[in-house]
């Protein structure tokens, strides 16, 4: 029996050591894997007269996110690039003898980029334009905003099954407080701001006359620059743009081209002939393959053929900083600005005798006023050594404009939305959710106000009274550092506060915004700022790409296919976007529970 025991033993101590040495060599092998694959040479081959492709499917950010293992083997084949890849790689075809055009496919599932980074993408395509190169853009289901980027094309074709979608932008918020109420979840709130619309969807079933009034007078701007920028490119007035919206909303293909919206109704296999034609591969025997026109994706061109300065030892530098996504309180995740960890960022570069000047770049709805608070003290010192220019992306408002209203000058683009000066907190409760199901709670205490921050029942007339002088004395606060920040008088800061949301536009008009412009713009403006000419070179912040990163990336990113993946049906979308609505909830850290925040369901379509 003792030798039985013996051999189970030896067994099991020669299995473990066997898979000890399996995982060694196997994970020694993926490591070994990994470095070749990520050091392999990877330039791709231009060819003379090759056509740049650009996929509206290309999803496009302020920064990138390092690509981890859990999404690499998900096998995610969506494709993102920064703005300023984005923008590079255009600047640089524009020059590049090799790049015949570019073709913009539709095809896909557009992505879901906002109306400002597609305003400084188009100004990108109409100086290609300019340089005397053609841009051809084929669709299938043309909606408001992949046309608008597409009406700067010198030809538009749609596929003849396909349709144009030609009825104005809306929004349609969801509205959680009658659920609440079924379910017996209380919810007190307290605000100031008669437009600090963001808690309405708790404790209303409809908008508010004042929340209407903003999102239409916003949507009315963001809708007249689209009309403008359209009817400019395809020699249409506004006012019959505007009329096919009202009476027309859906084209068929012939009807758009009739019309002159586009140009010609084809098939895709039509226009790659024509692409053929105009790279000069004109013969099916030495071009066998329908799509072998000489031809490089976006991707493609800015990793093998766009050069980025990243330099860190050069003596002049421009520090890029990112500030994407929800502001939260602490060190926050790669997908929000973590006040805390964001701050140390920007002591960092306040430091770094290297850097000349500053351009923050703002995309983001806000959030957690204390967090907004510690990032925009960062920013007043770091003005008082350097200058700080701002850029907004497609949304700077509320602890967006909070971080943004310190710098030397701030940039915005027309669609850019900014503003929502104002605060709020919401105070949960889930007392009749809990009764109703046999849970109860009893209480003893030093003092009357011990339990001020249970969530056990609902708050008393004195301790909402307590919350309310807190987020009125924030927002006291919050309106008196735009006045001197943006040298207004305070009474005119309030009437433009009240939580109200301004397109870029207007908040130009208002003295919120100093100067039209995008990324780019801020960054000359940046280096006439600290006198540097042209003797500087740009680093990006924070840096997030990792040598892991980097070589998952090489190793798993997939390029573009031809399998399309099918959208999904309409009640699914309406069930996501609840999550997504719901999911928020997750960034409200603030240690105050205050929040500046712009309303979060917010989804333009």
């Amino acid at each position: 029996m003792g030798q039985f025991i013996k051999q189970i033993f030896a067994s099991l101590i020669g299995t473990v050591a066997g898979l000890m040495l399996f995982f060694a060599v196997g994970t020694s092998g993926l490591v070994l894997l990994l470095v070749t694959a990520a050091l392999q040479e990877t330039t791709p081959v231009l060819k003379d007269k090759s056509i740049l492709v650009f996929d509206l499917s290309m999803q496009i950010q302020d920064t990138k996110p390092p690509s981890t293992l859990t999404q690499a083997l998900q096998n995610d084949d969506t494709v993102t690039m920064t703005l300023r890849q984005v923008l590079g790689v255009i600047e640089k075809a524009t020059k590049d003898a090799q790049i015949e055009a570019i073709f913009i496919d539709g095809r896909g599932i557009e992505a879901d980029n906002g109306i400002a980074t597609l305003t400084e993408v188009r100004q990108g395509l109409e100086k290609f334009r300019a340089a005397g190169k053609k841009i051809i853009f084929y669709d299938v289901d043309l909606n408001e905003k992949s046309y608008y980027l597409g009406s700067v094309a010198d030809e538009i074709i749609l596929n003849p099954m396909g349709m144009m979608e030609f009825n104005g932008i809306g929004t349609q918020p969801l509205f959680l407080a009658g659920a609440l109420e079924k379910y017996g979840i209380g919810i007190q709130v307290i605000r100031v701001g008669e437009f600090k619309a963001a808690v309405e969807p708790f404790i209303r079933q409809t908008m508010s006359p004042e929340n209407r009034l903003q999102t239409q007078v916003l949507l009315n701007d963001l809708w007249t620059n689209v009309l403008t920028t359209v009817g400019k490119s395809r020699n249409v007035t506004p006012n019959k743009l505007q009329a096919i919206a009202d009476n027309q909303g859906m084209l068929m293909p012939t009807e758009a081209e009739k019309i002159g919206l586009i140009d010609r109704v084809a098939y895709f296999d039509e226009v790659v002939t024509d692409l053929k034609t105009l790279t000069g591969k004109t013969s099916e025997s030495e071009n066998p393959d329908e799509k072998s026109f000489p031809q490089i994706s976006v991707e493609n061109y800015a990793s093998g053929f766009l050069r980025e300065n990243q330099n860190e030892s050069a003596s002049n530098q421009i520090a890029v900083v990112y500030a994407e996504g929800e502001i939260v309180d602490g060190q926050g995740a790669v997908s929000n600005i973590g006040g805390e960890r964001f701050a140390k960022e920007l002591r960092k570069i306040r430091q770094d005798p290297n850097v000349k000047a500053v351009v923050l770049r703002i995309n983001s709805p806000g959030g957690s006023a204390t967090a907004s608070d510690i990032i925009g003290r960062e920013v007043k010192l770091m003005k008082e050594k350097k200058p700080v220019i701002v850029s907004m992306g497609n949304v700077a408002a509320s602890g967006g404009y909070w971080i943004a209203t310190e710098a030397n000058h701030i940039f915005a683009e027309p669609s850019t939305i900014t503003g929502s000066i104002g605060v709020f907190g919401m105070l949960f409760n889930v007392q009749d959710i809990a009764n109703n199901n046999g849970i109860t709670w009893d209480v003893v205490k030093t003092a009357k106000l011990a339990d001020l921050g249970t969530t056990t029942r609902p708050k008393t007339e004195q301790e909402l009274a307590i919350y309310q002088r807190s987020v009125q004395q924030i927002y006291n606060l919050f309106v008196n550092k735009v006045a001197q920040s943006r040298n207004l008088p305070e009474s005119k800061v309030k009437q433009i506060a009240e939580g109200r949301v301004w397109s870029g536009e207007d908040a130009k008009q208002l003295g919120l915004v100093d100067e039209i412009g995008g990324l780019e713009a801020a960054i000359l403006y940046a280096a006439k700022e600290a006198k540097l000419e042209k003797n500087w070179e740009i680093q990006e912040y924070p840096r997030r790409r990792t040598f892991e990163s980097i070589i998952l990336e090489r190793l798993f990113t997939s390029k573009i296919t031809e399998s399309i993946t099918p959208s999904p049906d309409s009640l699914t979308a309406e069930m996501l976007k609840l999550k997504e609505d719901l999911a928020v909830f997750q960034l409200f850290n603030d240690p105050k529970g205050i929040y500046a925040y712009l309303p979060f369901n917010w989804q333009i379509k």
